[in-house]
């Protein structure tokens, strides 16, 4: 395959440019770009393998630990931490950030209070009440930069935390299996509210260990004609078989972020002159 050339640069600043007719669409019927980050930044290669994984495994990294943990630590990678977000919101006045935390195995109740210390701590005014009005207009006359979703019942306790996000996740390492997922998935209709339609091509500890010359990247990069294709076919808005946030690996090295928020201009075009 080719290697893609396209740029997915000058994106950081694409809320502030978007046509005026859609100031006032709420964000959960416009095509927002995401990244799947599992906060795996704080692993490094001599980092315990965690309680879900098999015990077949734990016992393969037990006596192969020279070649299973390279091949994790290969496959876990983040982008940026939250108060590096932070720190870019304030130099993005008009940029407005949907955060996801979600799978707080063992997480005691003192645990997520203290958790949502720290994000109230970093983020302070920035953040979004659930009564907010979430249109780019209202959020831009607030200053209001931060939805946070939060997957647990501690949120009903804090105004500023938003429910859990549904996340439409296919668990394929193969781009036929899962672009047939979210099809079925759009045929069902999409959620209330804010959802995520996540292209993550997900590869299992089976497919890892036969394949260790294959990286996330690579594997994105041999699927990404035919994710591509399916994306550009895509449509926002609060019909049933409309998407909001849509998710990938790697931002930037391919040119995914563009591609998403150009899909907006289909609401112009509905909206009509």
């Amino acid at each position: 395959m080719a290697p893609i050339s396209e740029s997915d640069s000058d994106n950081e600043d694409w809320m502030s440019t978007i046509p005026e007719e859609l100031w006032d669409i709420p964000l959960s019927s416009l095509a927002i770009p995401g990244s799947h980050d599992a906060m795996s930044y704080c692993l490094d290669i001599t980092s315990s393998l965690v309680r879900s994984e098999s015990d077949t495994f734990r016992l393969l990294d037990r006596v192969f630990y020279c070649f299973t943990r390279p091949l994790i630590y290969k496959w876990a990678t983040t982008q940026e931490t939250l108060r590096t977000v932070a720190t870019w919101l304030s130099d993005h006045p008009k940029e407005i950030v949907i955060l996801a935390c979600s799978h707080f195995e063992g997480l005691s109740e003192k645990r997520h209070e203290d958790f949502i210390y720290s994000l109230k701590n970093i983020f302070g005014f920035k953040l979004c009440p659930r009564n907010a009005d979430i249109t780019l207009r209202g959020l831009w006359s607030s200053g209001h930069q931060v939805l946070l979703s939060y997957d647990d019942q501690a949120a009903a306790r804090h105004k500023v935390l938003w429910k859990g996000i549904p996340y439409w996740w296919a668990n394929k390492a193969n781009a036929d299996e899962l672009l047939q997922y979210l099809e079925r998935q759009k045929e069902l209709g999409r959620p209330d509210g804010f959802f995520v339609a996540g292209l993550n091509l997900t590869a299992d500890r089976c497919f890892i260990a036969s394949h260790p010359q294959v990286s996330l990247k690579t594997l994105t990069m041999e699927n990404w004609e035919s994710v591509k294709k399916w994306l550009e076919d895509q449509k926002p808005g609060a019909d049933p078989t409309n998407l909001n946030i849509i998710a990938g690996d790697f931002v930037g090295f391919i040119p995914f972020c563009s591609l998403v928020i150009a899909l907006n201009k289909k609401l112009l075009k509905q909206r009509g002159p």
